[in-house]
């Protein structure tokens, strides 16, 4: 009766880790991959007084895949971003989206061997904000 009883025990929590694996691989399956972890590159502080910025990284940094444009403390509405190489070339990034307040862009790749970022220049649209102006911050993998 002992056997029997610990014979069902580990069949069900055979069952339940199998049941938390297949989960597991089903909410990793819709996640967007990522090689590494973010680095904050640089930041700006939107004043509403200009409609864009540009955030330094700086050719030392290092060589980057993925960017991505977290905002907070006041949501902004993106027109156009350009990231600028170190070589001298640059990539417009179709991002025409209002991000809110702790919100972030997808992912963005970026093209071919060119990955030795110079800067970001960000144009958006301006606003009057009252109480906080948004702050931009860009990351990279």
């Amino acid at each position: 009766m002992r056997s029997k009883g610990m014979g069902l025990v580990f069949g069900l929590l055979l069952v339940l880790g199998a049941s938390n694996l297949v989960q597991a691989q089903r909410s990793n399956y819709n996640r967007p991959q990522t090689y590494g972890r973010w680095v904050l590159l640089g930041q700006s502080q939107v004043d509403g007084n200009a409609d864009h910025d540009r955030i330094l990284v700086g050719q030392g940094r290092g060589r980057f895949q993925r960017v991505q444009i977290r905002v907070d403390r006041a949501p902004i509405e993106f027109q156009r971003v350009v990231v600028h190489y170190a070589n001298g070339r640059s990539e417009d990034v179709a991002i025409r989206q209002r991000i809110p307040a702790g919100g972030q862009t997808r992912a963005i790749d970026l093209r071919g061997d060119e990955r030795n970022i110079e800067s970001v220049e960000f144009f958006y649209s301006k606003g009057s904000w009252r109480s906080r102006a948004p702050r931009v911050r860009l990351y990279g993998i």
